[in-house]
């Protein structure tokens, strides 16, 4: 037997899911670096932040009913687009980026009329940004928060899920993701976790590293002390001591291997690390168990309550893994295929329903990092795959809209009480300062200490649009 099988098929039970995580500490299995790009494991300037927190929302969160109120649509509520003062929205040298389907009645006529706002918005903080009434926690947040509403991307499908992530849209190649690249640039601030991990439902693209190597895909974890990790506990009941003898062998057999294979002397000497695993086993519980956490704290996150429970277990999770190291923590938000936030119907109900969700923990996590001195450090991220149209689709939903929607961040070097770029009245078009989404990635790059442009390695050609640019504006 192989010995990558030997290691996979033993009664450790790690498989080839904790193997990645006992190799990409030292880089076995990727993709070489570039000589002249990086130095594995160090940044290319002093950083300002260490880690990301990213959080993202599945189905495309209405940008009007959330960080970008648009009262227009209240005015002009029920009448089509070309009967409004904003007819020129619609033209195609505008649309050009994403196909268009335009629904037209028996005479001709667009049945997309405009959707009038479906909650309502007020001035919140020192900054007086506006912020919908969906999300009051959040909004109590807003002066650390940097707010960008121009956002746009070029797939009017949910494959904009892989494209917010890559930068790529889904019909492309793919390649490596934002939060493969930060793994792949970075070294490890903790030899006993891994440095990256997602958590929450995940569909489309379920790797990260693509041509990086799939050591440096996430690590799908749980927030479950018992079983966080799949495969991460042995097979059948064996004590530390049995594990133990396991490893020993393993050991054994890689030497003696080496000796008949020495070609074979890098992967020789990174199974070695597989020791990484034996530690992960107590690492990852110890992270994720929340008694040593005061109540207070619990609270804080919306233990007390069972709509805000579950996504607050996850942040309360990240904010520990990020105390422990851990680079990059990818939350998603929003089961099924497309995901919970895409209100084609009854977005009033749904879109209320799902911000209570999500407001009070992530308001909770803004301000536990503030408390503990983590937020200067750490960078979050709300994002969502695109906005929604100003008009409606049906009676009472609004459809998909890569044009112009918001994203928000906060922490690691950013500004905050910031909103940046504009969309038009209605929220049609991003119009001031747009932003394609690798313009974040950029963002989190720069403060994480790399610079998007050296991000490559020989004879994967990256496009100028997959490196972005910082928006500067935002940073401190």
């Amino acid at each position: 037997m192989h010995r990558r099988q030997l290691l996979s098929n033993s009664a450790l039970g790690f498989s080839t899911l904790a193997l990645q995580a006992m190799l990409q500490r030292d880089g076995w299995g990727a993709a070489e670096k570039s000589t002249n790009t990086l130095t594995a494991g160090l940044p290319h300037f002093a950083p300002k932040a260490k880690s990301v927190i990213w959080l993202f929302m599945r189905g495309g969160v209405s940008h009007m009913e959330s960080f970008d109120p648009k009262p227009a649509l209240n005015q002009y509520a029920g009448k089509t687009i070309p009967e409004t003062p904003f007819a020129d929205v619609q033209n195609p040298e505008l649309l050009k980026r994403v196909r268009v389907v335009v629904v037209n009645d028996a005479n001709g006529q667009q049945r997309n009329k405009l959707y009038p706002l479906q909650v309502g918005y007020k001035k919140y903080g020192e900054s007086g940004i506006e912020i919908s009434d969906w999300f009051p926690h959040i909004g109590s947040q807003v002066d650390h928060l940097s707010i960008i509403r121009s956002m746009w991307t070029t797939d009017d499908n949910h494959g904009a899920q892989v494209q917010f992530h890559s930068g790529r849209h889904m019909l492309d190649p793919r390649v490596p993701t934002i939060g493969a690249w930060i793994n792949w640039g970075l070294g490890s601030l903790n030899e006993n976790l891994p440095q990256f991990i997602s958590m929450g439902p995940r569909f489309f693209d379920r790797r990260d590293g693509h041509y990086l190597g799939p050591a440096y895909d996430s690590i799908e974890l749980k927030v479950d002390p018992k079983n966080p990790l799949d495969y991460a506990q042995p097979e059948g009941d064996l004590t530390a001591a049995e594990q133990r003898l396991g490893f020993d062998l393993v050991n054994r057999l890689n030497k003696l291997t080496t000796e008949n294979y020495p070609n074979d002397a890098a992967l020789d000497a990174r199974i070695k690390s597989y020791e990484l695993a034996f530690r992960m086993q107590t690492a990852v519980p110890d992270v994720i168990d929340f008694t040593q956490e005061t109540e207070e704290t619990q609270k804080l996150y919306g233990f007390d309550q069972k709509q805000t429970r579950p996504f607050g277990e996850q942040l309360l999770a990240a904010r520990r893994f990020v105390e422990q190291g851990v680079r990059f923590i990818q939350i998603q938000h929003g089961d099924g295929a497309a995901g919970a936030w895409d209100q084609h119907s009854n977005l009033k109900t749904k879109h209320a329903e799902l911000a209570q969700q999500v407001d009070r923990p992530i308001a909770g996590l803004i301000q536990d990092l503030k408390k503990r001195g983590l937020l200067d450090e750490t960078l979050v991220v709300f994002a969502t795959e695109f906005g929604r149209t100003p008009g409606s689709q049906g009676t009472n939903g609004r459809d998909h809209h890569p044009y112009g929607f918001s994203v928000w961040m906060a922490g690691g070097g950013l500004k905050g009480g910031v909103a940046h770029g504009a969309t038009d009245e209605i929220g049609f078009h991003a119009v001031e300062n747009p932003h394609y989404v690798t313009d974040i990635h950029a963002t989190l790059l720069k403060q994480l200490g790399l610079k998007s442009h050296r991000m490559e390695i020989p004879g994967q050609k990256r496009l100028e649009q997959d490196f972005g640019h910082p928006i500067e504006e935002i940073i401190a």
